[in-house]
């Protein structure tokens, strides 16, 4: 009885200690786990964006026609391969970069505009607009272009007549209020939406802002579809 009335209270802390130590391990083992899906997430989003940045629909496209223009003895090839140059040479540094500026990302949207204007220069302008104080902010990679891209391959590649996209940059209460609307066929007449362009958008926006950012993307009347985007903004590190 007397070893008892020692011991006991010790063996129930040694109880206690090993029943914390094992749910401290059941913790970290949970943790890790949680870490492990995120870093899988984060790098399935970082392979779809790299994939995106040069894309090779359009790549190969644009050099087919500039293959067929060089052949017809046009003068347009040489004005077509240096926006595509131009191009390549604003998209491909940022291949292995997690962040980039809204300067940055102008750039990148006019050479893929100058492209494409020049392969249809009879069905395609484009206006771009930012607010002072926006140009050094910083913003995920390729988010202008995906929604330049999805006006230009869903809303004004399928027009006959083609149309106008603009890009307006505005700075608000702390946030970035990017927009880009097109005058092409809209979302009813194509069936399919926008592609699968935004969903890998949204998932970079998820993971560079979390519930922080916003994209809503709305059918405009006669025809046409605007694309809107809200994040916050945030300057470039010095």
């Amino acid at each position: 009885m007397f070893a008892g009335i020692l011991f006991g209270p010790w063996i129930a802390v040694g109880a206690l200690v090993r029943q914390r130590d094992t749910f401290a391990r059941d913790q970290a083992t949970a943790f890790a786990l949680e870490r492990s899906e995120l870093e899988r997430k984060a790098l399935d989003a970082r392979f779809r964006l790299l994939q995106a940045q040069v894309e090779p629909h359009f790549l190969f496209n644009t050099l087919a026609n500039v293959q067929a223009l060089v052949d017809a003895g046009a003068p347009q090839a040489s004005k077509v391969l240096t926006s595509l140059i131009a191009y390549l040479r604003a998209a491909v540094p940022r291949l292995h970069e997690t962040t980039t500026t809204l300067r940055q990302e102008l750039e990148l949207v006019r050479a893929y505009l100058e492209v494409m204007h020049m392969r249809m220069p009879d069905r395609l302008v484009f206006s771009m607009h930012s607010d002072p104080g926006m140009l050094e902010l910083q913003c995920p990679p390729m988010t202008l272009l995906t929604l330049v891209e999805n006006a230009v391959r869903h809303g004004i590649d399928p027009s006959e007549t083609g149309g106008s996209i603009d890009i307006d940059l505005k700075l608000a209460s702390g946030r970035c209020l990017a927009s880009v609307t097109d005058t092409g066929v809209g979302l009813r007449a194509t069936g399919t939406g926008l592609g699968t362009g935004l969903a890998a958008l949204r998932e970079r926006l998820q993971l560079a802002f979390g519930s922080e950012a916003q994209l809503r993307v709305s059918e405009i009347v006669p025809h046409g579809v605007r694309a809107e985007l809200s994040f916050p903004a945030r300057k470039t590190p010095a």
